[in-house]
């Protein structure tokens, strides 16, 4: 249970449903409510689809190219860290991506689905939960699951976006997500370390 618990943070952690709402209200903010609804609901399934798809073969296409597990969890580490970094020093996963919308009718699959939902370092990080060397399918599908629930939490979120702005206020999201962010850059240390350790006690 405590397993499960952890993932669950983690996957909350690195996906960051909260740094989404920004990213999510400014490039909704020329549709009506009924389309906002719509948006988020599409984004959602099309993010989770993105993230499936790297659980089912992800693995097997670093396999094909001769990847072993130690490097890609070291360089999965490296990357989970640098993304870490963006979210605690950088100017932020909310303004970073709101800056990169420039189309409003294609705003579903960018920036909200990619990157904001399913981010470079959620595909790196699902594909390290489902390891086929060291989790079983029981444990895949379990890992599986909580990126479900976690990516429905993200669209129930997203749906009630302007609600919860006015709340917590943009200050209280960025604090949010840079918090995300210091608990990220530990799980990334975390899997570099385990890396290199494994490596060295094959040699």
């Amino acid at each position: 249970m405590t397993e499960i618990l952890t993932t669950i943070f983690f996957v909350f952690a690195v996906i960051d449903p909260i740094g989404s709402i920004p990213v999510y209200l400014e490039a909704t903010k020329e549709f009506d409510l009924i389309h906002k609804k719509k948006i988020a609901i599409r984004a959602s399934v099309i993010a989770f689809l993105i993230l499936l798809f790297f659980i089912v073969i992800g693995q097997f296409i670093l396999e094909g190219m001769s990847v072993s597990l130690d490097a890609f969890q070291i360089s999965g580490g490296v990357i989970l860290f640098l993304f870490a970094l963006t979210m605690i020093f950088g100017d932020g996963k909310p303004e970073l991506e709101k800056n990169r919308i420039t189309d409003y009718k294609h705003v579903t699959i960018f920036p909200i689905a990619i990157p904001s939902i399913a981010s470079p370092g959620a595909i790196m990080a699902v594909v390290l939960m489902t390891d086929n060397h060291i989790y079983t399918l029981q444990q895949q599908a379990i890992s599986t699951s909580i990126v479900l629930l976690i990516i429905a939490m993200t669209c129930f979120i997203l749906l009630g976006a302007n609600h919860l702005q006015k709340k917590i206020g943009s200050y209280g999201i960025t604090v949010i997500s840079k918090i995300m962010g210091l608990i990220l850059a530990s799980y990334a240390v975390q899997s570099i370390l385990s890396g290199i350790s494994s490596y060295f006690a094959k040699v």
